[in-house]
């Protein structure tokens, strides 16, 4: 049976040239950091939606390397999609209304989640990871 409340997004693993992980700050609910991204749309792709998410949260275009990892988050009842992706480092990020500030983090200074996702996209070996949290 098919559940609605189910939810399946992507998300962009972007790193600078110091190997640093582009987070955004959310403007809604906890605002919280996280990775560029969102929620798969009816009709989309996973790379229609990465490309699309990316586009309208950052401003920029960017270019999907790999789908790295899918991983529940049963806290959430969500699957998440994880992209390792590039941007020109000359491009200008503008951020949408949907998030206040963006930042270039270590790996260790994400929460635990975020490093095993994270870390399963930079160390990508051609093989796509799957991982459940509660």
């Amino acid at each position: 049976m098919f559940n609605n409340t189910y939810r399946f997004s992507v998300h962009a693993v972007i790193l600078n040239d110091e190997n640093k992980i582009l987070q955004l700050k959310q403007t809604y609910t906890d605002k919280r950091w996280g990775l560029p991204g969102g929620a798969v749309e009816p009709g989309e792709t996973i790379n229609e939606t990465i490309v699309r998410e990316c586009k309208e949260e950052i401003g920029v275009d960017i270019q999907v390397v790999s789908l790295t990892g899918f991983y529940y988050h049963k806290k959430f009842n969500a699957q998440v999609g994880i992209f390792l992706c590039k941007i020109n480092s000359e491009d200008d990020i503008v951020l949408s209304e949907e998030h206040s500030e963006y930042n270039w983090f270590e790996l260790s200074d994400l929460t635990e989640i975020q490093q095993l996702r994270v870390g399963d996209a930079i160390n990508y070996d051609g093989v796509v990871k799957a991982r459940s949290f509660n």
